[in-house]
């Protein structure tokens, strides 16, 4: 970036701006050169501005900027400087900052520095600012120094007649600048904001380092040992820290205009004084981090869909377990913000898995009984909160009924089963799967394990507000099993988006389709299942940005289960499940992202071990696991601004986790005086399918007995 610069001249010779001092550069006012022995303004204006990164002396806020000084003091007027005398010292003439104006405006300049003051401006000046305006160029202008002033004829609550006449002509292009010292407090000397309120912006101009002598820092040795070195103060030096703040925006996001890196800089800066915008410090203070920051609505380079850097990137299932913590290596993409300005993030890095979900705990807490009757030709079975408990949970219950009914109500699962023919069954049920259903329609029984569960009913994540039904027709030896289900999605981990001010964890319904067909084969019986799963906005359970995913998932799984009746009261069962899932098609998602998912189960169990009503079972098992795949993201990666079009590639995100969950469970139940007892042995390897996990494992017992 070119900095322009209308002042007193520069050290030509100083090596902080060696290299940097544009061939334009010149005296405007007459024919005397650059350097100015009378007067080290100019210099320490340049030096606030652009000093050299060079590892010694001081360092400007834009230290790789050219600059292009325009001496434009009256020839003699700073050799007759008297600090002592009031408006002595180098004299500016409107002509000859509207010709450095003009000649900055010439040679590139993209913002110009006038840390100049006095009597309001003439038309030759004003039309000179306002060319600067019609050409792209920021104009910064000192408030001016008069804010302690007793003097009847000076203002000192608003901004000097120089500044308020060429804010006025810039057409939105131009800040005024002013002081605050250490501790962002408005400088007892600065004139106020005022009137031009809305223009107003304050940086440091109150003690700023340093002054330099033969081209060093200036260092005093003092009396007592000690060393010293001169700082100086004045809205002079507020303002090319505030050009400077421009050089490096403008030379960031090329893509901006001068009007927007005026209205970038003071809608960022920090409040100061009384809350908003005010009469002392205006707009606030200068706060060039905050002017970097993305600001407003920012979205995927490319895409009208809001992707706001607040929102949760994904938040993955269950079935994927500790994918998103190894996605951490980078998903990276290119966001723009409300100015356009283009940014690159780390989508991975907003991604959160899937809590791992206690087992133990929820199947033993709740204080239930359940209630069973039937007929031949009917059966109803209800799982009832027995002390209360849970239809006080915030969520009323599985029924999501209201509190009071909830109370009167009580009951968390059903299921009705109807024998309409010989030949044919129908079930309904609510808080149950359908694999379930299906189960007893086909009369099948397995041990109840509290902790290593069967695949049939796994699709890798949880769901409330279920409802199913089934119907079994006969076939000859054959039977045939149809079901449906229809429940509401359950996050793993909150969602956070912009839209709600409460993370979500509940989302759109999903529904299932289930085609099985079974068949005894002596002591063997098997089954072989269909399932088709479509949901709405989640993948496998998994929830991603619209602006990566949008529109759900489908997943379609073959399910094989068998049970062999080996003799002895002992029986073998096995079950599997293999699945494959697809994203449907999204603003940002390639073709070819893929899930294929796997889960299964071994069991041994035998009936009537100590008496005939007691059973025994071991479980093997592994939950719903993805085994390969991910998804295919076309992103942006780069992006040109000479063409405002991003470059576009596809990013992998692997969904497949790093570990491998196995449960062990060993089961017994039985009569025990007079009551019913469990005991449950089990063993978590990896749970969640998270490689950091402690392995789970531990024992339940429990005795009921009904009076």
């Amino acid at each position: 970036m070119t900095i322009g610069i209308v002042d007193s001249g520069i050290d030509s010779t100083s090596p902080e701006f060696s290299g940097r001092i544009s061939a334009a550069s010149r005296d405007v006012a007459g024919s005397r050169g650059l350097s100015n022995s009378d007067s080290d303004h100019g210099t320490n204006v340049a030096m606030v501005a652009a000093a050299a990164r060079d590892n010694t002396g001081i360092m400007g806020i834009a230290f790789g900027a050219t600059i292009a000084m325009f001496r434009a003091d009256e020839p003699g007027s700073c050799a007759t400087a008297d600090p002592n005398v009031k408006d002595s010292g180098c004299k500016f003439l409107d002509s000859d900052i509207a010709q450095g104006i003009n000649a900055a405006i010439a040679a590139g300049a993209r913002v110009i520095n006038l840390s100049l003051g006095g009597s309001a401006p003439g038309t030759g000046l004003s039309n000179a600012v306002a060319s600067a305006a019609a050409n792209n160029v920021v104009v910064v202008i000192s408030a001016g120094n008069n804010g302690a002033s007793t003097d009847p004829a000076i203002d000192p609550n608003n901004p000097d007649p120089f500044a308020a006449g060429l804010r006025a002509a810039g057409n939105g292009n131009v800040i005024i600048g002013g002081s605050v010292d250490a501790n962002n407090v408005i400088s007892s000397f600065s004139n106020r904001a005022g009137s031009e309120a809305t223009w107003f912006l304050s940086a440091r101009g109150e003690r700023v380092c340093c002054v330099y002598k033969n081209g060093s820092m200036e260092v005093v040795s003092n009396a007592d040992g000690t060393q010293s070195v001169y700082v100086f103060s004045g809205t002079s030096f507020s303002v090319p820290q505030i050009v400077g703040a421009v050089a490096l925006l403008r030379q960031a996001f090329p893509n901006l205009t001068a009007t927007q890196v005026v209205d970038l800089l003071l809608r960022t800066a920090t409040d100061g004084g009384a809350a908003g915008t005010d009469p002392i410090y205006g707009r606030g203070i200068l706060n060039i981090t905050a002017a970097f920051a993305p600001q407003g609505a920012t979205s995927l380079a490319g895409s009208t869909t809001a992707m706001p850097l607040g929102d949760s990137t994904g938040v993955t299932s269950a079935a994927m377990g500790d994918a998103a913590t190894a996605a951490g290596s980078g998903i990276k993409a290119i966001i723009l913000d409300a100015y356009n300005r283009a940014y690159q993030v780390d989508l991975s890095a907003g991604i959160s898995p899937a809590r791992i979900a206690p087992r133990l705990a929820p199947a033993l807490e709740l204080e239930t009984r359940r209630l069973v009757m039937g007929t031949d030709q009917y059966s109803l079975a209800f799982s009832i909160d027995d002390q209360n408990h849970a239809s006080r949970l915030p969520w009323s219950g599985h029924l999501r009924l209201s509190d009071r009914d909830a109370q009167q109500s009580r009951v968390l699962a059903g299921r009705i089963i109807s024998r309409l023919s010989a030949e044919t069954q129908i079930a309904l049920a609510f808080a149950q799967g359908t694999d379930g259903l299906v189960s007893a329609l086909q009369g099948r029984s397995e041990p109840g394990f509290l902790i290593a569960r069967s695949p049939l009913d796994d699709v890798g994540f949880q769901q409330d507000s279920v409802l199913g039904a089934a119907v079994r027709q006969r076939l000859g030896p054959w039977g045939l099993s149809l079901a449906m289900q229809r429940g509401t999605t359950l996050a793993g981990a909150p969602y956070q988006s912009a839209t709600s001010a409460v993370p979500q964890n509940r989302f759109a319904v999903s529904n299932r389709f289930s085609l099985v067909a079974d068949r005894d084969f002596g002591a063997l019986r098997g089954a072989m299942g269909l399932t088709w799963l479509r949901e709405s906005d989640t993948m496998l359970g998994a929830r991603f940005h619209d602006g990566l995913v949008a529109g759900g998932a489908d997943s379609l799984f073959v399910d094989v289960n068998g049970q062999w009746h080996i003799g002895g009261g002992w029986q073998l069962a096995s079950a599997l499940r293999g699945g494959m899932t697809w994203a449907h098609s999204g603003l940002a998602a390639a073709s070819g992202g893929r899930l294929i998912t796997s889960a299964w189960s071994l069991d041994l169990a035998h009936d009537g071990l100590f008496d005939e009503a007691d059973s025994i079972g071991l479980r093997l098992s592994q939950p719903l696991r993805v085994e390969s795949g991910g998804l295919a993201l076309n992103l942006p990666v780069s992006y040109s601004y000479s063409t405002l079009q991003p470059a576009m590639a596809t990013e992998t995100l692997s969904l497949s986790p790093h570990s491998r969950e196995i449960d062990t469970e060993l089961m017994w139940r039985g009569a025990l005086q007079n009551g019913t007892a469990m005991v449950s042995l089990f063993y978590r390897k990896n749970p969640g399918h998270f490689a950091a996990m402690p392995d789970d494992k531990g024992m339940a017992a429990s005795w009921v007995r009904k009076f």
